[in-house]
C-alpha cells in the first residue's frame, strides 16, 4: 500500500511535475512544425475524447486534494476505470458517493465522450455527395439514431437525457424536448470534419443539443465553434481566437462575461506578484474563485466553477486552454481538479487538438484508447477527411 504523503507535499510535487514536463508554459512552440489542416481536425475530434477518456476515472470527485493523493501526487498518466485507486466510487457534491459510470473501464468513455462517438457515427451514417456542401443535420434523423443508441448505451444517463427520452414516449414534439439544465454539454467535436462553414458548425452544435432547452447550456456550442473555427481557417494563435470569437457580435453577452472573466483568471495565475501564482493548489483554487455557491438542495452545496453548470465549465475551460497552451499538460490538469472535469474536457480537448493536431497525442494514449480505431475509421468517411480532402496531408 502507497504511503500518504501530506497533501502539501503532494501539490508541490505534482507543480514540479509539470514544471518539469513543460507543462507550465503561456506560448506556444514555435519550433513545432506546423500541422496540417486535416491533423487539426482529426485532433479536435481525438483531443476531446482523449481529455474525456482521462477524466474517468475521477469525474465527479469534487475533491482535488483526494485525486492528488489517489495519483501519487503527480499528473495522471493512463487511463483509469471509474473511481480507481478511489476505491471505486467519486464523491458527487449533492449527489452522494457512487460509481457514476458502471460497467466502463480504462480507456472508455464517461457520457460527455460518448455522446461525441454517437454524433461522430451519426455522421458517419450519412451519404456525401462529392463537391457538394454536406446538408445540415437532420434532427428527426439524429433523434431516430440517438433512440436506437439509447438501447444498448453503456454507462451514465444524465437526467436530461432520461427526461427527453421520456417525452418522445409521451408523444412530445421534437422542437419542445429536453429539460431545463444549464450544463455545458458539446457534442459536436466530429461537426470539424464535415463542415468547413462557421454558420454550419453553429447549427450543427446547437442541433446535437436536443435533450437541453436551458439558453446558457445552448451558447457555449456556437461560441466554441467559432474558437475552432479560426484556429482551423483563419491561422489565428489561441487567445486571439479565443478573444475574436469573444468579441465577435454573435456572441452573447454572458459567454462574453465568463470568457472575459477567464482571461482575467489566467493572468492572475501567470503573475509571480499575485497570490494565487504561488499557491500549490493553483488550478482548483482558479476554478473555485470564479464561481458562486450553488446549493442542489440535496446535501452540501458546490461551487459552480466545479460544476456541470455553463457558467463554471465554460470560463474553467478557457482557463486550462489558455494556462497550458498545450494539449496533453491541459487535459491532465484538468483531470486532476475534479469536479465535472469531463465537460470541460471536451471543449479544452477539441480547442487544443484543434490547435495542435492529433500528433499532439502520443501513441501510448492512442493505443489505450478503447475505440481509437472505431473513431478513426469513422472519421475516414467524413466528407473533409477522405481521400482528397485533406486526408492525404498526414
Amino acid at each position: 500500500m502507497m504511503m500518504r504523503r501530506p497533501i502539501r507535499a503532494l501539490a508541490a510535487l505534482f507543480a514540479s511535475s509539470l514544471v518539469q514536463q513543460g507543462c507550465v508554459r503561456f506560448v506556444h512552440a514555435s519550433a513545432a512544425a506546423q500541422p496540417s489542416l486535416a491533423s487539426r481536425i482529426r485532433g479536435a475530434f481525438m483531443g476531446a475524447v482523449v481529455g474525456d477518456a482521462l477524466c474517468l476515472g475521477s469525474h465527479y470527485e469534487y475533491d482535488a486534494n483526494k485525486i492528488l493523493a489517489a495519483y501519487g501526487g503527480k499528473p495522471i498518466e493512463k487511463y483509469m476505470a471509474p473511481g480507481e485507486h478511489m476505491g471505486g466510487m467519486t464523491h458527487g457534491v449533492g449527489w452522494g458517493q457512487r460509481n457514476y459510470h458502471p460497467g466502463k473501464t480504462a480507456g472508455e468513455q464517461t457520457d460527455y465522450g460518448d455522446y461525441n462517438a454517437l454524433v461522430l457515427e451519426y455522421f458517419a451514417t450519412r451519404k456525401y455527395k462529392d463537391n457538394d456542401p454536406p446538408l445540415p443535420i437532420n434532427k428527426s434523423e439524429l433523434i431516430s439514431f440517438w433512440q436506437r443508441k439509447m438501447e444498448t448505451w453503456v454507462g451514465w444517463k444524465c437526467t436530461q437525457t432520461r427526461q427527453t427520452l421520456q417525452q418522445i414516449q409521451q408523444g412530445v414534439p421534437q422542437d419542445q424536448l429536453g429539460g431545463m439544465s444549464n450544463a455545458m454539454a458539446i457534442r459536436h467535436a466530429a461537426a470539424f470534419a464535415v463542415y468547413s462553414d462557421e454558420k454550419a458548425l453553429i447549427d450543427a452544435s446547437t442541433t446535437v443539443m436536443f435533450t437541453h432547452r436551458n439558453s446558457h447550456a445552448f451558447l457555449a456550442g456556437p461560441y466554441l465553434s467559432r474558437v475552432v473555427h479560426r484556429l482551423l481557417y483563419k491561422n489565428m494563435g489561441l487567445r486571439e481566437a479565443i478573444e475574436s470569437a469573444m468579441n465577435d457580435q454573435g456572441t452573447d453577452e454572458f459567454i462574453r462575461s465568463k470568457v472575459k472573466m477567464a482571461l482575467s483568471k489566467v493572468d492572475e495565475a501567470a503573475d509571480p506578484s499575485k497570490p494565487l501564482s504561488q499557491e500549490k493548489m493553483v488550478d482548483d483554487l482558479a476554478l473555485t474563485s470564479m464561481a458562486r455557491l450553488w446549493d442542489v438542495g440535496k446535501s452540501e452545496p458546490i461551487k459552480v466553477g466545479k460544476a456541470s453548470p455553463t457558467e463554471g465549465t465554460l470560463p474553467g475551460a478557457i482557463y486550462f486552454i489558455l494556462k497550458y497552451q498545450q494539449l496533453l499538460p491541459a487535459l491532465q490538469a484538468n483531470a486532476m481538479v475534479g469536479g465535472d472535469n469531463a465537460s470541460r474536457s471536451i471543449a479544452v480537448g477539441m480547442v487544443l487538438g484543434a490547435y495542435e493536431g492529433v500528433e499532439a497525442i502520443p501513441e501510448s494514449y492512442r493505443t489505450s484508447l478503447k475505440h481509437w480505431q472505431r473513431y478513426s475509421d469513422w472519421l475516414d468517411q467524413m466528407p473533409l477527411l477522405k481521400k482528397g480532402s485533406g486526408k492525404d496531408e498526414l
